[in-house]
This record gives structure tokens, C-alpha cells and sequence, in this order.
């Protein structure tokens, strides 16, 4: 009887251990949880008109370096969407206007990293300039204050392929896209030929991505005195990125 009772009892003192144990952890877990949750607050704010006016270009591009790492790492920021959209409807202060090429495999705001009210995009096949583009760059920087301009490229971009392998559009009833084209085109001339001129000499692709990206870049200087204005006098920077479509990662020229 008394050997029962003492097996009874370590049996019970070793349940009451058990059960603390437990309950420890579970309350550790639940603490974790609940920091981890509150590191986590989606972001509800937008950019304000001080907060853009004391950024300068070079931050910009550290931000949007950092922006785009934590795409690339799959992490991007949560973030209130229906706080954001309420707040920006009030007024808009993006940091930077980006052209990108229409390329449904290029969703710019998250390859960087940024939210509602952030950032103007422009989009064309190509990522080229045109009176348009560069009307919306003045609006963007001159009018609205944005402090940088970039023309983002990317890898296997279908226009640049095209304009290198002299797609004749225009045969195919298509003369607005021919046009297009042609405005690649001295881009892929412009470009050292290494190997087969070809789109399908990936190399040779890539080096006229990167050119066309920085012609684009050279062109809205030209067609747009205030913005090139605003450059020299450091007010702005435009620059060329290009957009590798396989890592996620953004490279500045």
C-alpha cells in the first residue's frame, strides 16, 4: 500500500512538473507571438510634403537599394492599404518618378518596397521617352517635387528583342508599334557587337537593355530644359536601373 502511494505521488509530482513546463512554454510562445505581431504593425502613414523636401537623390537611392533587398528576400513591409489610400487622398508627395516598361513581370512599387503615395510610374513598352513621359516627369518633379527619375530596364525585355531582330510591325498593320521600335532601334546600333546580332545572344540583349535604358536617360535631359536644369543645379538626379526579371534585383547604372 505504501509502495503504491509513493509510485501515486512521484506520478503526480511528475504531471504538476509536466503541466508547469508546459504552461511556461506555451506563455513564452504566446509572448513571442505577440512581440513579433506587434513588430509587424502594417504601416499606415504616407509621405509628407517635409518629409520629401528633406530627402535628397542619394538617400532616395539608399532607400529604394533597401527596398528592393527586401524584395528580393521575399519581405516586403506590411502595410494599411485602406489607411494609406485615406490619408493620400488628401495630397501627394512622391520621392521619384519611375518609367518602366509596361511588363506585366515587373510590379514596380514592389520591387522596391513602397506603398501607396511613394512614388509616380510611368509605363511604355521599351521604357522609353516621349513628350508625354517627359510632361509627366516635369509635372512629377518641377510641379509635385519628387527629387529623382529613374528609367528602369529589365532583362528579356520583349521590345529591345524585337528591335534587334528588326521586327517589321508595320507589315502587320501594327505602324504605331513599328514606331516604337525605331525608337530602340539606335540603341542596339550604339551597342559593341560581341557575337551574333541577335536577341537570342543574351549577352548582346542585356548590354542594349542597359544602353537603351541610359539613351532614355540622356534623351529626357534633351527634351526637357527645366528637368536637366534641375539636375545640374542638384535639385534631381536621373539615372538608368535595370531590372534582372530572374533574381528580383535592381542594379543602378
Amino acid at each position: 500500500m505504501k509502495t503504491s502511494l509513493k509510485f501515486l505521488g512521484i506520478a503526480l509530482l511528475s504531471f504538476t512538473i509536466t503541466s508547469c513546463a508546459d504552461a511556461e512554454a506555451k506563455k513564452k510562445a504566446t509572448t513571442e507571438t505577440t512581440a513579433e505581431v506587434s513588430l509587424e504593425k502594417p504601416i499606415k502613414s504616407v509621405l509628407t510634403a517635409e518629409e520629401q523636401a528633406n530627402l535628397t537623390a542619394d538617400e532616395i537611392i539608399g532607400r529604394l537599394k533597401k527596398g528592393n533587398e527586401n524584395f528580393v528576400n521575399n519581405n516586403l513591409t506590411r502595410r494599411d492599404h485602406s489607411e494609406q489610400r485615406r490619408k493620400s487622398a488628401i495630397g501627394q508627395y512622391p520621392k521619384a518618378i519611375v518609367l518602366s516598361c509596361v511588363d506585366s513581370r515587373v510590379p514596380v512599387e514592389d520591387v522596391f518596397d513602397l506603398g501607396i503615395g511613394d512614388i509616380f510610374v510611368a509605363r511604355v513598352a521599351g521604357n522609353i521617352e516621349n513628350s508625354d513621359i517627359v510632361g509627366s516627369m516635369e509635372f512629377a518633379s518641377a510641379v509635385a517635387g519628387s527629387k529623382l527619375i529613374i528609367v528602369l530596364g529589365h532583362t528579356a525585355c520583349g521590345a529591345v528583342k524585337h528591335a534587334i531582330d528588326n521586327t517589321d510591325a508595320a507589315s502587320m498593320n501594327m505602324n504605331a508599334l513599328n514606331n516604337l521600335l525605331n525608337e530602340i532601334k539606335p540603341s542596339v546600333e550604339m551597342t559593341e557587337k560581341n557575337g551574333e546580332v541577335s536577341s537570342k545572344n543574351t549577352a548582346f540583349t542585356n548590354s542594349v537593355i542597359k544602353n537603351n535604358a541610359l539613351k532614355t536617360v540622356d534623351d529626357i535631359r534633351t527634351a526637357s530644359p527645366v528637368l536637366a536644369d534641375l539636375e545640374k543645379t542638384g535639385k534631381i538626379k536621373i539615372v538608368a536601373a535595370v531590372y534582372n526579371m530572374e533574381t528580383g534585383k535592381v542594379d543602378f547604372i
